[in-house]
């Protein structure tokens, strides 16, 4: 089927996308509407933590489709109770709401905290969160977030989200006042540039916090479920947060998040908080599959030893171009250009032939590797090859225009 044929005027238009209709998926591998195959390192923006259509994912979906979708949040569900005990058991917390997306669920928790406010702090409603964070795409998440230029588009914004910077802890310490009742973070900034918070900055925006009586909340939409290597990413730190938001991996690719507080902070009473589909059990069978597979015996490791190799293939890469290296944790990894290339070789990189790489740039001069966390090291090692020389193809295009 050609591209024309499909009538993609019927959708409305957010953002610009190339001409291509993915069809299939398998693993770290997508294939679109003629056929082409792609490497992906994308993977629905660290969505799919298992890769494309698991067997796991697959087989769960089956077999709850045809016992029960959705009885109504106001019931419990079998799935909804054996994920919430799964998540508990494998954190610090030990109450979980299920949401639809990290959005949601970050909404949640800014709601959670600005209750928790009102109980015990004379209604402080204040949440501290950093520049270059990103919390969603709700008008509360999107004020909440760092992203340069959002303060304007939906304006007003939603007050209460003053601005620190990520890994100072003296710009957190001045901004607390009677007003404040947390601070929310990431552990690795993503859409800022994979920009990891430092453990010891971890461990003494803990200690601030409980200083002044205030709740750390950890947006872990994008690091949680085994991307750091560990199952959650303030466990890098050895801290124990308040709250939590999962997001992204808890699916593994369907929608799917969590809000997790501990028994204290859990003061929702009935009509505070709730959604259609929050909890179902088809979702909820999904989000099992996934736990169970991450939490499997030598898993994580490997994820870690991944990383390890990825990590090292990067400076590699970077050597050999002349670039500034790479960052990140676990399998939230960034190769840092030294110039505004990174578009570029997006494009390059998709029209490969004979199949394309999919890669991202949240920043001009920054790429961003989201890979599966089962991704195989000759997967990594035909993706540094790819990049290698989509760099190269990049860099003697810039010469030639140089040159003219």
């Amino acid at each position: 089927m050609e591209f024309s044929q499909y009538n993609v005027n019927a959708l409305m238009y957010i953002t610009p996308r190339p001409e291509l209709v993915f069809t299939e998926g398998r693993g770290m591998w997508m294939t679109d509407h003629k056929g082409k195959r792609y490497l992906d390192y994308l993977q629905g923006w660290a969505v799919n933590c298992l890769g494309h259509s698991p067997k796991c994912i697959e087989d769960a979906i089956v077999a709850q489709a045809g016992k029960l979708l959705n009885p109504s949040p106001a019931f419990y569900n079998e799935n909804m109770v054996a994920l919430a005990d799964l998540l508990t058991k494998h954190s610090c917390f030990d109450r979980v709401f299920f949401a639809n997306s990290g959005a949601e669920a970050n909404e949640g928790a800014i709601k959670l905290a600005r209750k928790w406010g009102q109980k015990h702090k004379n209604g402080a409603f204040e949440i501290i969160t950093f520049d270059h964070g990103f919390h969603g795409r709700t008008l509360a998440t999107m004020s909440a977030s760092g992203k340069p230029g959002w303060d304007t588009i939906f304006a007003p914004q939603v007050t209460g989200f003053p601005k620190a910077d990520l890994n100072d802890i003296a710009s957190v310490e001045k901004l607390i006042n009677e007003k404040t009742v947390a601070v929310m973070l990431e552990p690795v900034q993503g859409e800022g540039g994979v920009i990891p918070a430092e453990r010891e900055f971890m461990q003494a925006l803990r200690a601030l916090t409980k200083k002044h009586g205030i709740l750390l909340i950890v947006d872990e939409v994008q690091t949680g479920m085994g991307r750091t290597g560990e199952l959650f990413g303030y466990q890098l730190s050895g801290i124990e947060p308040d709250i939590m938001t999962l997001g992204k991996g808890i699916g593994g690719g369907v929608p799917l998040a969590a809000l997790l507080a501990k028994e204290e902070v859990s003061v929702f009473v009935p009509g505070d908080q709730g959604g259609t589909y929050n909890g179902a059990p088809l979702m909820t069978a999904v989000g099992i599959a996934v736990l169970q597979a991450l939490t499997a015996p030598g898993f994580l490791d490997e994820v870690k030893a991944k990383a390890d190799y990825l990590s090292k293939a990067l400076n590699t890469l970077s050597d050999q171009f002349g670039m500034e290296g790479e960052r990140g944790e676990g399998l939230l990894r960034a190769l840092k250009l030294g110039s505004d290339i990174g578009p570029r070789l997006v494009d390059v990189a998709r029209d490969l032939e004979p199949f394309g790489l999919l890669i991202n740039s949240p920043r001009p001069n920054l790429l961003r590797f989201m890979p599966a966390l089962n991704v195989s090291y000759e997967e990594i090692d035909t993706m540094i090859s790819l990049l290698g020389k989509v760099i190269q193809q990049v860099k003697d295009e810039a010469a030639a225009t140089s040159a003219a």
